[in-house]
């Protein structure tokens, strides 16, 4: 099977890979090769090492600081949001709350219900039931001077395709009311930072999917928003570009803004998010940190000799994904992996390889949705 994919994740998973940009292959090998050649901890760092200098610029692996605290209230307060669409519920008494500097992720399949709780903090959709506050307020749809406070970026390209670049960061500037002087030196250092200037006159109808997603988020932030509400930011966008807005992203949260990032790339929100809500069919079913998710290590066993009686007996050491040779253990404590080990010679196995390794945030969304539908 042959697999073309732009997500760094995804090729993570695969036994051969083929690095490639402009039509040229750059190296080729398994995901740990590739890493081992670049230096790299991940294989969208690998990648990006393996580009020509000019186009990787000044990337370097991201590393999270700590959050600062601005002492403040929460700026955004859900309580028991819910919203109907006849006999269907699309959002199901959802709470949360967000403070300044911080970046929430939403996270969940496909249709759980993540775009329509964007669309009621924006005014754009009324609940059903439950209240929104922003700064303190009840969410207000007419409310002009909350709305200038706030940034949204939609996951569908939303700008005025008959205008250019540098029309739809002007109108969008005085929109917001920005004043001449400030607006240009504003837009001037956005096109900058999103890497425009080549495209400032083109019209956004022709405009490659990335760099119409790198202009959608620069008009959402044009004019210094205090919540940034962003809907899949980095979906069309190659690894480069994606590693640039998670900088940009936590650039603004460092300097105060709050971000509620809807995604469902999952190794993005590990990496930027401070607080995560994971969503099913309408309901957050788990929150917290990462650390506060991720407290378990999944290990893998390469073993033979082990019948289904003996693999029923492992089943006690953590939810077990049985692949005949090949057993996966999820939410193992790292203690208990010389007991696993001890068990399954006792049972009579032959082991060959044992690779323990810290819970990812996929291992806990996949865990925690498998959970919801055993019940």
């Amino acid at each position: 099977m042959v697999v073309a994919t732009a997500y760094m994740e995804e090729a993570e998973r695969f036994d051969w890979l083929a690095a490639m940009n402009a039509g040229t292959v750059l190296a080729t090998g398994s995901p740990a090769e590739l890493k081992a050649s670049t230096g790299a901890t991940t294989i969208e760092d690998a990648f990006i090492a393996l580009l020509p200098e000019q186009q990787r610029g000044d990337h370097h692996e991201m590393r999270i600081p700590p959050r600062h605290s601005f002492g403040t209230e929460p700026i955004i307060i859900a309580r028991n949001l819910t919203c109907r669409f006849g006999d269907f519920t699309a959002v199901d008494r959802v709470s949360f709350t967000i403070e300044r500097g911080e970046i929430f992720g939403f996270l969940g399949s496909n249709g759980c219900g993540k775009t329509t709780t964007m669309k009621i903090l924006t005014g754009l959709l009324p609940p059903s039931e439950g209240e929104a506050l922003l700064f303190g307020q009840p969410l207000d749809a007419s409310d002009m001077s909350s709305r200038y406070r706030v940034g949204y970026m939609s996951q569908s390209f939303s700008l005025y395709t008959e205008l250019t670049v540098r029309q739809n960061l002007d109108l969008h500037a005085r929109l917001f009311h920005l004043p001449a002087q400030k607006a240009k030196t504003r837009i001037a250092e956005l096109v900058g930072k999103f890497g425009l200037e080549d495209y400032l006159d083109q019209r956004t109808l022709d405009l490659p999917l990335g760099i119409r997603q790198r202009l959608s988020l620069a008009v959402a932030i044009v004019h210094e928003p205090e919540i940034l509400i962003l809907d899949e930011p980095t979906s069309a966008l190659d690894p480069v570009g994606r590693h640039d807005v998670r900088e940009i992203i936590r650039g603004l949260a460092s300097r105060g803004t709050a971000v509620f990032l809807n995604s469902h790339l999952l190794s993005e929100v590990e990496q930027v998010c401070d607080r995560v809500a994971v969503v099913d069919h309408g309901r957050v079913i788990a929150s917290g940190t990462m650390d506060q998710l991720l407290s378990g290590t999944t290990v893998k066993v390469r073993a033979t000799g082990l019948d289904r009686e003996g693999k029923a007996k492992m089943a006690a050491f953590g939810q077990l994904d049985d692949e005949g040779d090949q057993l996966t253990f999820t939410n193992l404590k790292a203690e208990r992996v010389p007991d696993l080990v001890a068990a399954i010679i006792a049972l009579g196995g032959r082991i060959y390889e044992v690779a323990p390794r810290q819970q990812t945030l996929e291992d806990r969304f996949l865990q925690l949705i498998q959970d919801e539908e055993d019940k």
